[in-house]
């Protein structure tokens, strides 16, 4: 069974650090992008980063400069590293990514993680 496991979440301070990680793991023949989103409390979930298997990475413009995206292709994981954190980055994130289940290259479907609560406040 694939699945994604979110960690890392906490309680920070603002302008403090956390550190998310994500591991896939099962059946997987390859990762292509993999990204992390967020919800907070009566909101809608929204894109925070994304990195695709080459490398190239995206971030939404509340983020820029403060969160870093990475991925270990060898240990099938992707990171959020994020600096100075503000009150309003406060939510869930979680974890997501498009894996190819089988040798045939139309087996890739997207999957989700269960989500890890971040909270930023003093």
């Amino acid at each position: 069974q694939v699945q994604l496991v979110e960690s890392g979440g906490g309680l920070v301070q603002p302008g403090g650090s956390l550190r998310l990680s994500c591991a896939a793991s099962g059946t997987i023949f390859s990762i292509k992008a993999m990204g992390w989103y967020r919800q907070a409390p009566g909101k809608q979930r929204e894109l925070v980063a994304t990195i695709t298997s080459g490398g190239s990475t995206n971030y939404e413009d509340s983020v820029k400069g403060r969160f870093t995206i990475s991925r270990d292709n060898a240990k099938n994981t992707v990171h959020l590293q994020m600096n100075s954190l503000k009150p309003e980055d406060t939510a869930v994130y979680y974890c997501n990514a498009d894996l190819q289940v089988t040798i045939y290259a139309g087996s890739v479907y997207n999957y989700w993680g269960q989500g890890t609560q971040v909270t930023v406040s003093s």
